[in-house]
């Protein structure tokens, strides 16, 4: 590891002295918040699980209900009954905090089923429960893509915590140590240096006194 390069002097000593504190306790805050960090992702990523089998089951019945329902229903009929929209959604999107991290909040405020947009004469029974389980999927969906946007954002910031740990930790830490300790010995250098010369002082005047 290099040092840095500094004058190796007892005011730089100190300036590093603090720097290395610092250093030491920024790395104790961010290795803390990055396992933190990590505990509320894996939490996340077991309701995204949650959600999205929830999801992809209902949906994957729905589309088999769908099938069903255009099978037995006149072409026709089927792509003007299912062209109309069966149901309104209001969101309401906000911007939420998970360990600092800004992450996306959505949540249905009103979700209001009308009558079906065509007559029970025209279409199958398969038809109608087709219509309303994919209008209350949709709040589902919604939410799944929130959840899962907010997991990239933690993934990504969960790598940039680590590279600034690792940063620390491997280069900054090891780097102000070295270099304390290069100063520490240059300093006992000079003063075994400074010691020596007013020892060799001292001798010269005894002898000349002699």
């Amino acid at each position: 590891m290099a040092r840095l390069n500094v004058n190796p002097t007892r005011m730089e000593l100190k300036k590093l002295k603090a720097r290395l504190n610092t250093a030491v306790r920024g790395h104790k805050l961010l290795k803390d918040k990055s396992d933190e960090m990590v505990r509320q992702f894996s939490l996340i990523i077991k309701e995204n699980l949650r959600l999205r089998e929830e999801v992809e089951r209902a949906l994957s019945q729905t589309l088999r209900q769908f099938s069903v329902a255009r099978s037995i229903t006149p072409a026709y009929a089927a792509e003007t009954a299912f062209a109309i929209p069966s149901a309104e959604l209001s969101l309401s999107c906000g911007e939420g905090s998970v360990m600092g991290v800004a992450v996306p909040e959505v949540e249905a405020d009103t979700f209001g089923t009308a009558a079906l947009p065509y007559t029970y004469s025209e279409i199958t029974s398969e038809a109608d429960f087709s219509v309303s389980q994919a209008a209350s999927l949709v709040p589902k969906m919604a939410r799944l893509a929130a959840v899962e946007k907010t997991v990239r954002l933690l993934a990504n910031e969960i790598e940039r915590n680590k590279r600034r740990v690792n940063a620390l930790e491997y280069v900054m830490i090891p780097q102000l140590e070295e270099t304390i300790h290069y100063i520490k010995s240059k300093l006992d250098e000079n003063e075994r240096a400074a010691v020596i010369r007013l020892m060799k002082v001292k001798g010269n005047g005894a002898t000349q006194i002699e």
